[in-house]
């Protein structure tokens, strides 16, 4: 996948938390780039505009460049503190492609290590995150570290048509493995949950993860009628492709309920939303 890598200096590295993120118990969150190389065709992101902190062109390029806070280490040096409960990140996700040449990561955990804050969360959804599991376990040392990985289908066609620049099923479930056996916290975020097999993916991911399960379906605005909202990419694949139903709130809810009753009848809790996301803070 072609895509620019740019640099900036941000003026800050640490924002306060509002809306959802501060609802599920996140003070801070931390965001190492702007516009994201995975470009997923669902990413709610771009649909924020100005309100994510985003620009013009990063909207409108979303997943084609990605512009880099190369001043995230001494920003960090500098506003880290113990009591702060920080998620990585709401915007760009920390292991998308541009990182493997880039490698902004390590020296964000490098600083992290040294100024622990109280927790520190990371969503992903890239293998990336094993070349950093040395730091990582460093650092579940000195703080709770919990890393959130999603997954969204059990059909590799489906992943292949909403998020192609993506790892397989069975690397992600590697990933998980890896990270798992080497101590670190990590929970399977089902998010945005695709068109799939809700019971077969369920099953899966409770042999992915020995925690509760976190869900958060495709955002329509028949169930969220304001703020981020489900890029138009991943609306017009499903029309195309016999998925409109997965739109359509009440199918939603019914899909979720499937994944949650295996879920549930394992003995493990499942949740959506911020009750769902607040246990990482937990």
């Amino acid at each position: 996948m072609p895509f620019q890598i740019l640099e900036t200096e941000a003026k800050s590295i640490l924002s306060p938390t509002t809306g959802f993120i501060a609802e599920a118990g996140f003070t801070h969150s931390l965001t190492p780039a702007r516009n994201c190389t995975f470009g997923c065709t669902y990413c709610y992101v771009p649909t924020m505009g100005i309100y994510g902190g985003l620009k013009p062109h990063d909207w409108r390029r979303w997943g084609q460049f990605t512009t880099f806070k190369t001043n995230a280490p001494d920003l960090l040096r500098r506003q880290l503190r113990d009591e702060q409960v920080i998620y990585c990140s709401p915007l760009v996700d920390p292991y998308q492609p541009a990182e493997e040449s880039r490698q902004l990561m390590p020296s964000v955990l490098d600083e992290l290590i040294l100024r622990p804050p109280k927790i520190f969360v990371i969503q992903t959804r890239g293998p990336l995150i094993v070349r950093d599991v040395a730091r990582l376990l460093e650092l579940s040392r000195r703080t709770i570290l919990r890393v959130s990985f999603s997954l969204t289908t059990n059909r590799e066609a489906v992943r292949k048509l909403y998020e192609p620049h993506c790892a397989t099923l069975d690397d992600r479930l590697k990933t998980m493995r890896i990270l798992r056996e080497a101590g670190i916290i990590t929970f399977v975020t089902l998010a945005p949950l695709l068109p799939c097999d809700p019971e077969e993916l369920a099953e899966i991911v409770l042999e992915a993860t020995d925690r509760d399960v976190i869900c958060d379906p495709l955002h329509v605005r028949s169930v969220k009628p304001r703020g981020a909202t489900t890029r138009d990419a991943a609306f017009a694949i499903s029309r195309k492709h016999g998925f409109s139903e997965w739109l359509h709130g009440a199918f939603q809810a019914e899909a979720v309920e499937r994944v949650a009753r295996v879920v549930q009848r394992a003995g493990r809790r499942f949740a959506t939303g911020t009750e769902g996301f607040g246990w990482l803070t937990q």
